[in-house]
């Protein structure tokens, strides 16, 4: 038999029904018990008359109810404009408890002084909160625009392997794992199985999956294992062609996101979703340092990346010039990259950065798909033997092409103005943190 969900009840009405859910609330009055019962979608009041000789044993079960205890009930479900909750009720027949919660090791609902590694250890019960649930409901919807923005671009997801014979970005900052009596490594990222899917022809894929780092940071925006949305396509005249393809699915899945869950984002975490305007921002490297410099008197020595106050400051420059949240960086010095970005003839890297809200989403690249460059750049990183099967794919032709990966938690961190991906990530993976 179909669930029936606590928001589709207003198409039930005078009927015998049956729903399941959490005790939300227990209110245990002199004539009368009132229990709220919620499940994913909503919320209901089931009404006891302690009168009736007919509820004595349901008004037994509820007098030992309690809170956060699920139940099966079954009743008839009345429209009761008095009610507050919905103007509806449930008058049960039948309670059944189907599991008898203990006493909670803290209040879920109100969680500001609950300590953040407290809720960690009790994610279970942390994720009961309601804007804490929504973050994963967004998460979702989220992800499923950007899929569905590939999809009607005739993108194919594939699925490539998390164990692997090498590092797959450099080698260091990789989980080795005893694989039968060899090694084998926690994949950094899918780029290798990406650019293989080039070479088979595959012409336009994609993938969601979980990436390793075996990075000591304890930052609010990195963690050990986080789920990455990469993509590659071939075919492309230049880097160019990437971002524009990024910025476009950006626009498209934060569109549909607002027009599909915009009010109740609003009402949960009093923010509107800004979708942004085409085409993004472009700034090079050099250009950011020196309106940096003059806008703020913000100086480094360290000018061939992006520092991380510099990346701060950036997303005030992209609103106060551009009036955008959003801005490539581009023209970075190839040796702070991964040896598989195409460089031009000067050695600058054909890629980009693509900064929101002060923060780095996404590098991509146009990648190096002729044989001998690629064979060159491997050996000046001494990795020409660690990725020799790699670059067996550029051997026998490989199609010009490019691509990207965003983390998808640090996104929705920015998206819903979380302090930390800490709170994004279903359950979070850190250096200090390996359980539950």
């Amino acid at each position: 038999m179909e669930r029936l969900y606590i928001k589709n009840l207003n198409e039930h009405f005078d009927e015998e029904i049956e729903i399941q859910g959490f005790v939300e609330s227990v209110r245990n009055l002199q004539w009368v018990q009132f229990v709220i019962i919620k499940d994913v979608t909503g919320k209901v009041q089931v009404t006891i008359e302690k009168s009736e000789e007919a509820n004595k044993e349901l008004v037994e079960i509820v007098d030992n109810l309690t809170v956060d205890s699920t139940v099966k009930i079954k009743g008839k479900l009345l429209e009761s404009p008095k009610v507050k909750l919905n103007g509806m009720e449930i008058i049960p027949t039948s309670i059944e408890v189907t599991s008898k919660a203990s006493e909670l090791p803290f209040n879920y609902k109100d969680l500001n002084n609950v300590n953040l590694d407290t809720r960690l250890d009790y994610r279970f019960i942390d994720l009961r909160n309601e804007q804490n649930a929504c973050i994963f409901k967004v998460q979702s919807c989220l992800v499923k625009y950007l899929r569905e923005y590939l999809y009607n671009n005739k993108f194919t997801e594939i699925h490539t392997p998390k164990l692997i014979g090498a590092a797959s970005e450099s080698g260091s900052e990789v989980f080795e794992v005893k694989y039968f009596d060899d090694k084998a490594y926690l994949a950094q990222s899918p780029q290798f199985y990406k650019q293989m899917a080039m070479a088979s022809g595959f012409d336009r894929i994609f993938e969601v999956a979980p990436c390793f780092r075996a990075e000591n940071s304890n930052t609010n925006r990195h963690a050990t294992e986080f789920t990455s949305f990469d993509l590659e396509f071939s075919y492309i005249n230049d880097f160019n062609d990437v971002m524009n393809l990024e910025a476009e699915m950006l626009t498209y899945a934060f569109k549909n996101l607002k027009e599909e869950m915009g009010e109740e984002i609003k009402e949960k975490f009093g923010i509107e979703i800004n979708v942004p305007t085409l085409p993004f921002p472009t700034m090079t490297l050099k250009e950011v340092y020196a309106e940096l410099k003059t806008r703020y008197n913000y100086e480094t020595e360290e000018q061939n990346d992006l520092t991380t106050e510099a990346e701060k400051l950036l997303g005030k420059l992209a609103q106060e010039k551009f009036n955008h949240e959003f801005v490539f960086v581009t023209d970075f010095p190839a040796e702070k990259r991964a040896f598989y970005h195409m460089r031009d003839e000067n050695g600058i890297l054909q890629g980009y950065d693509l900064i929101w809200r002060g923060v780095e989403i996404t590098t991509g690249a146009q990648r190096e798909h002729r044989y001998e460059e690629i064979v060159k750049s491997a050996k000046e990183k001494g990795l020409d033997e660690d990725v020799k099967f790699y670059l067996e794919f550029f051997k026998y032709g490989c199609p010009p092409h490019g691509g990207f990966a965003i983390g998808v938690d640090r996104l929705t961190m920015l998206l819903l103005s979380i302090p930390s991906v800490k709170e994004t990530q279903f359950l979070f993976r850190g250096p200090s943190r390996i359980n539950p």
